[in-house]
């Protein structure tokens, strides 16, 4: 479980294909901290420490991740928003964040305002997921508030804090982002769909 307040942009330095699976390694400031079969969030992915050195970690990433994910887009030198799992006395900062990504996004607009950013994301609501306003959502990993929901729709307003701790500042239009979307509202809006006709 985590918060999706991100620790750091950690930097890609190695990629390597193992049949549909890929194995990512990547340098950040904690990697002395690690260890192996720690579970650690990758631009909102949840993924284990399979192996660690001096410099860096590696992770893998499965079949089924990297379609429903940006991550099987990565290249050596991208910058990834990591974050390790939350501990149970920890204070919860953001909103409860499973790891698990629902679907992918692809950023339609970047606006500035007055020093910080507004940021439109567009998905295919054809997956059943939905945002409301004023709720959370998950996008990269980093816990924001939604503003302006609309249907496939919704923008985010960013800190100059978050723009330059994560990568959104990397962020341009045409690129493609991962959502996970509030926990409750997943199960509500199940729940309406089952019952409520």
């Amino acid at each position: 479980m985590f918060s999706g307040i991100v620790e750091e942009a950690g930097k890609v330095t190695k990629i390597e294909k193992q049949q549909g699976n890929i194995n990512i390694s990547i340098s950040c400031s904690f990697v002395d901290e690690l260890k192996t079969d720690q579970s650690i969030a990758h631009n909102g992915v949840c993924l284990t420490v399979i192996d660690k050195n001096a410099k860096e970690y590696t992770v893998t990433a499965v079949k089924e991740t990297l379609e429903k994910s940006n991550l099987g887009a990565l290249q050596v030198g991208d910058w990834i928003n990591i974050e390790r799992s939350m501990k149970i006395n920890s204070l919860l900062d953001g909103h409860l964040v499973q790891g698990h990504v629902d679907q992918t996004a692809v950023c339609t607009k970047i606006e500035e305002a007055d020093g910080s950013w507004y940021y439109t994301f567009e998905y295919d609501p054809a997956r059943g997921n939905i945002t409301v306003e004023k709720g959370s959502i998950a996008v990269n990993g980093v816990s924001l508030t939604v503003v302006n929901s609309r249907n496939g729709m919704f923008q985010n307003a960013i800190i100059p804090y978050t723009y330059e701790h994560t990568n959104f500042c990397k962020l341009q239009k045409g690129s493609i982002v991962n959502l996970e979307f509030d926990i409750i509202g997943k199960y509500l809006t199940r729940l309406a769909e089952k019952y409520i006709k």
